[in-house]
């Protein structure tokens, strides 16, 4: 048993306690309204501090002190027809003064020489009818060839057969195929294929890889190759997984599709900080 006499201990509590000015607050909230006049007089009669302030005007003191809306109105309509016939003054004195040489040949030039130089991203098409200006051609080869570049997409493959062209122009298969041949010898290499396999092809033929494995390897193991079963395709070439493996790493650095290379670049708009208007 603890023997008795004298211990300090130390106790954390919380409690509310309510300020004067909280108290006051609560006293007047309380209190109905005529004892509040009463109130408010007998602190003022207390406090020399507190004064009386005087009521605050009504709605028709208020409305006859402050101008109508219509006054307003005509004031801003003022306003705004001194600001255009300023406007209208400087534009006048804007023309007049350079009037004359707004029709000179010196400002006309100056200003097709701004338009020529603003930079236009080239199509495909474009760079493919440029290639064929180069040739000499007849007047169906040319028709034939236009007609094919028509049929490139963006990505630089043909969506159209040399029968289908023929069928629908008249002119003869043998064209459409001459001008194919001729058209995927353009640049970039692989365009005017008509499907995958054909665009690696010709990148490998341009680059003199007919006799290697990865010509075979696109030439009859496409799907295998898309799908990677690479056992498979050693398998049925009778050479090593891995020299499959180094075949595959070449062709994957060929490119899918060669007309991106003529792909519009993003446009970078810049926002300007400050914007000044008169």
């Amino acid at each position: 048993m603890a023997g008795q006499g004298m211990h300090q201990t130390q106790n954390l509590a919380l409690q509310h306690v309510l300020s004067p000015q909280l108290q006051q607050s609560l006293l007047i909230l309380q209190t109905p309204l005529l004892e509040l006049r009463n109130l408010v007089q007998q602190e003022m009669e207390t406090n020399p501090v507190l004064e009386d302030l005087p009521d605050e005007p009504g709605a028709d003191e208020r409305s006859e002190a402050e101008p109508s809306s219509d006054d307003n109105f005509k004031d801003e309509f003022e306003k705004l027809a001194s600001l255009d016939e300023e406007w209208r003054d400087y534009m006048a004195q804007s023309a007049s003064y350079s009037g004359g040489s707004r029709d000179s040949k010196e400002a006309q030039d100056k200003r097709q020489f701004l338009f020529d130089s603003i930079p236009v991203q080239e199509t495909l098409q474009q760079n493919l009818i440029g290639q064929l200006n180069q040739s000499v051609l007849g007047a169906n080869d040319r028709k034939a060839a236009e007609l094919i570049i028509g049929n490139i997409d963006d990505n630089g493959f043909l969506h159209s057969t040399p029968e289908e062209m023929a069928l629908n122009s008249g002119i003869p298969k043998e064209d459409f195929e001459k001008m194919l041949a001729l058209i995927q010898s353009f640049y970039p290499a692989g365009v005017g294929a008509r499907d995958l396999r054909e665009c690696l092809l010709i990148q490998l033929r341009r680059e003199v890889k007919e006799r290697s494995f990865e010509y075979k390897i696109v030439s009859e193991h496409m799907e295998d190759l898309g799908r990677r079963r690479f056992p498979e395709i050693a398998r049925r070439m009778g050479i090593s997984v891995e020299e499959v493996q180094k075949a595959a790493d070449k062709i994957a650095r060929l490119n899918p599709r060669p007309g991106q290379v003529f792909a519009a670049a993003p446009q970078n708009y810049v926002l300007p900080d400050v914007m000044v208007e008169k």
